[in-house]
């Protein structure tokens, strides 16, 4: 694991302005005791890399102070800034979730803009919201532990499931989902199921990756209306909330030139902390629906945990 060595802790009793080394601060469930920025939200807590500063050091030709840029922990060891939202960084005593990788920056409307001239917190500063507070002080450490998203592809195929035939629209949508996270920057495991057109199964995998808080589950194939296509009817009595609009923008889309392409009964919808999707069975279909999903997957997981993250 990458360790993060603390330089400094810092705080602030206005927000805005520049903050001030302390010998140790205290991590609650709301932030930082007593600095500005602590609330029930999910910028509790900001961070901000001896490597971003040296950086900035050079371009200002000056030192720079810890706490100078608002930050209220210091560290040494590793580009927070290559870190990503539900990113966790924790030790023994304390847990730190990754909410927001910089953020809007205020100009001359920002005390620490005016008195240092610039401020690389926008660009290179992180924002954590606390899961396991207690004491943190200079020298003490912290270790990085990326999210791994997990994953789960079910296909729905007779056929397939006896060995009659490949099955090629569940390896598609692995291939897409693992080039999504390699160009993402984030961490995925795939598992990758082959069942048959039979609810009870469906419902059993279903559930068993609800329990395990599987991240994303896709389904492929049974969303037709033959008499072995039971997909949708299946996956709806199980969701929290369904997400309509992102089966029908693909089924309009598409449809406008091909008009079975509006038969498809997919559906879409949270279930616990789960998000599904229910796809044809057609790799051309993957092919399409994927490209849809994938502009707002991210955004749909930090809407479920709270994060605004624009």
């Amino acid at each position: 694991m990458n360790k993060l060595k603390i330089l400094s802790v810092n705080i602030s009793e206005q927000k805005g302005t520049i903050k001030k080394s302390v010998e140790s601060i205290e991590l609650t469930a709301t932030g930082v005791s007593n600095d500005a920025h602590a609330g029930k939200w999910h910028r509790q807590v900001s961070l901000l890399g001896t490597e971003s500063i040296a950086k900035f050091e050079a371009k200002a030709g000056r030192k720079i102070n810890f706490g100078e840029f608002a930050e209220n922990i210091t560290t040494e060891g590793f580009l927070l800034y290559k870190m990503h939202p539900l990113d966790r960084i924790k030790n023994d005593e304390i847990c730190l979730e990754v909410t927001q990788i910089g953020k809007h920056c205020h100009g001359d409307g920002c005390a620490i803009y005016r008195e240092v001239g610039n401020c690389v917190m926008p660009k290179e500063g992180i924002f954590a919201r606390v899961l396991k507070g207690g004491n943190l002080k200079a020298g003490d450490t912290l270790e990085y532990y990326p999210k791994i998203y997990k994953a789960m592809i079910l296909t729905l195929s007779d056929r397939a499931s006896e060995g009659e035939y490949e099955d090629r629209s569940g390896v598609r949508i692995k291939e897409i989902l693992e080039k999504h996270a390699d160009e993402s920057g984030i961490l995925i495991a795939v598992n990758r199921i082959v069942i048959p057109d039979d609810a009870g199964m469906l419902t059993f995998h279903l559930q068993q990756a609800g329990e395990e808080h599987v991240d994303f589950i896709f389904t492929t194939g049974g969303t037709g209306i033959g008499p072995r296509d039971i997909t949708p009817e299946t996956v709806k009595p199980l969701l929290d909330k369904e997400i309509p609009g992102i089966m029908e923008l693909i089924r309009i889309k598409y449809g406008q030139e091909k008009p079975n392409a509006l038969l498809s009964r997919s559906v879409a919808g949270l279930m616990g902390s789960s998000l599904i999707y229910t796809l044809p069975g057609s790799v051309k279909a993957v092919n399409e629906y994927m490209e849809e999903i994938l502009k707002t997957l991210n955004h749909l997981v930090y809407m479920q945990y709270g994060l605004d993250v624009h």
